[in-house]
């Protein structure tokens, strides 16, 4: 794009912006003649994806802005017209939530006042929400569509609006074709309503209390030993952050109920999009938890427990003597697959048809645990609107029942009232999970030891590679045709078996030299190497970052001893994470 062209686009957005803050970033850049930053901001318009949009706020058609929100909710609002449900009440309708992050409230505003200027009523939080409250309100009000303005884990920097349909997942084919169509077509024509004015004539409805007390009762049945709680509750601390998120209204409330108590780590407690005492508000991160480990170790505590700004995540610490050891999604998800079809096993309550779902990034002894409980297994492509999609399939069919879903980054979703990942449930259930094992004289680790020493050893790790800018994008697809033209025949000194690739869906047998199109998932640009010993290594550029994904799953058999096979899984990762380093530095 030439100097003239850039210059004439950020003239456009600054005529159409409301925004005084957004609208004098780009009217700065312009007098300062900043064409570097021009471009950046200009080169491209963000793009509204398979779930919505998100990017770093700033003014400029390639930020997250008001204009832009503007632009995706004036083409939701005409797909909604033109394809959406009604709702209970016989009209179109949208539920609306948004996070601790700045200018969520802002966006969630705005959003509002373009639908209702469709005539499209809309449930607005009164204040921020965790995202899997949005996805219980779209299903208890059964509204036509729903968003929530958040970035989830990522850095203050961004923003985005993820978008639902009426039965409260993210939306996919064929809503999110269809969406992208209309939102590509909106440039300045759209419409919006007085905020005022929409709230007096109904349009905009606010709500809080009724959905929150309808979500927590929701949160209580997924109890399976609630006297476990009420018994032991007291014996446990619990130290608790919501890493200056949404997480901290419900989650105590919710121990409250059941008479748990939990420290809240005070600095970290109240929402504050800047997100002051952490680097990035990811419980996946180390240091996002450490300040809630400090406590722990002050206050004697058993459990960390940390959640994302939207409160959808959650990461795990345990005590092991004076220190604690951080659980990965993989092995909170191992613990939580065993305790949940487990304890509904002896307790009766677990359906002859139950099913359990993961993606195909997330570890296989996960499906192995649900299958020896004599549940059905499922995969996935990543994120849980797949997850979610297998819930509909299954109610469409009148069988199996959905019990848990789970993936890798830190994602859990137990039964199916919310059709997104739920850190509130999935805490209460880990501290239930916890208190029962302590009642047996086991710790989590201690039963996630036996685990390992029934089924053998599985360790996880992950490789990412950011490549920001404009050329980011083109430089991660020349990675991933790399590695499609050019298959690999041992990876750490270990034969690849087989070589899946998700986007054309076929599986490549290297010894042989076939390719057999013979995998029934979504077409996704992830390629998958499955080693002759079980290993697996997925990789995949990211749907929400710049950044490419490598995940390796690596085991060892039962039998050998956990010392040992720690140390031969190690040297795997090794040699696994030396062949990922040298991929990347192919297009570096």
């Amino acid at each position: 794009m030439n100097t003239e062209q850039l210059i004439e686009r950020a003239k456009e957005y600054i005529s159409q912006e409301t925004n005084g803050q957004f609208r004098t970033e780009v009217e700065q850049l312009l007098s300062r003649n900043d064409l570097e930053e021009l471009n950046e901001r200009f080169y491209t318009d963000l793009s509204f994806g398979t779930g919505g949009i998100r990017g770093i706020m700033g003014g400029g058609y390639n930020r997250m802005n008001t204009l832009m929100i503007q632009r995706a909710s004036e083409g939701l609002a005409r797909y909604i017209e033109k394809n959406g449900v009604l709702d209970k009440k016989g009209e179109k309708s949208f539920a609306l939530a948004y996070d601790s992050r700045n200018n969520s409230a802002l966006f969630a505003k705005v959003a509002a006042q373009v639908m209702a200027a469709h005539n499209i009523r809309v449930y607005l939080f009164t204040s921020l929400r965790p995202t899997p409250e949005l996805s219980f309100a779209i299903r208890y009000f059964g509204t036509t569509s729903g968003a929530v303005c958040t970035a989830s884990h990522n850095p203050k920097q961004y923003n985005g609006f993820k978008v639902y349909w009426s039965d409260g997942s993210q939306i996919v084919t064929p809503h999110d074709k269809g969406i992208i169509e209309y939102v590509g077509k909106v440039r300045g024509d759209f419409l919006s309503m007085d905020y005022d004015e929409a709230v007096n004539k109904g349009l905009i409805q606010l709500i809080d209390e009724e959905v929150d007390v309808a979500y927590l009762e929701m949160v209580e049945r997924q109890v399976i030993r609630p006297e476990v709680l009420i018994q032991y509750g007291k014996e446990m601390k619990i130290v608790f952050t919501p890493l200056h998120g949404t997480g901290a209204y419900l989650i105590e409330r919710t121990l409250k109920k059941f008479d748990v108590p939990v420290i809240t780590v005070p600095e970290q407690r109240e929402p504050d999009g800047n997100f002051p005492t952490v680097e990035f508000p990811n419980p996946e991160e180390a240091s996002a938890l450490k300040m809630a480990i400090d406590l722990a170790k002050k206050e004697g505590a058993d459990l960390v427990i940390g959640t994302d700004p939207d409160a959808d995540r959650v990461g795990l610490a345990v005590r092991q003597g004076n220190e604690f050891v951080l659980l990965s999604g993989n092995q909170h998800g191992v613990l939580l697959v065993d305790y949940l079809f487990g304890a509904r096993k002896e307790m009766g309550t677990l359906p002859p048809d139950s099913a359990f779902v993961n993606t195909v990034v997330t570890t296989n002894l996960q499906r192995r645990i649900a299958a020896a409980y004599g549940a059905k297994v499922y995969e996935t492509l990543t994120g849980f609107k797949w997850i979610a999609g297998k819930i509909r399939e299954f109610e469409a069919a009148g069988t199996p029942k959905f019990i848990f879903g789970c993936e890798e980054s830190y994602g859990f979703m137990i039964g199916d009232e919310v059709r997104d990942k739920d850190s509130i449930t999935a805490t209460i259930e880990t501290i239930e999970m916890t208190l029962y094992y302590k009642s047996q004289g086991l710790s989590l680790l201690d039963r996630l030891n036996q685990i390992y020493e029934h089924y053998g050893y599985y360790e996880e790790t992950l490789v990412s590679k950011y490549f920001e800018g404009s050329s980011g994008t083109q430089t991660m697809g020349r990675l991933m045709d790399i590695l499609r033209n050019n298959p690999a025949k041992e990876i750490a000194g270990i034969l690849v078996k087989e070589i899946r690739d998700i986007e054309d869906g076929t599986t490549y047998y290297p010894e042989i030299g076939e390719k057999k199109k013979n995998i029934d998932l979504p077409s996704s640009n992830v390629l998958q190497w499955i080693l002759v010993d079980g290993s697996i290594i997925s990789g995949r550029p990211s749907g929400t970052e710049p950044k490419i994904k490598f995940y390796a799953s690596v085991a060892e058999a039962e039998g050998i001893g956990i010392s040992e096979a720690k140390a031969r899984v190690g040297k795997k990762i090794e040699g696994i994470r030396s062949f990922i380093a040298a991929q990347i530095a192919r297009v570096e």
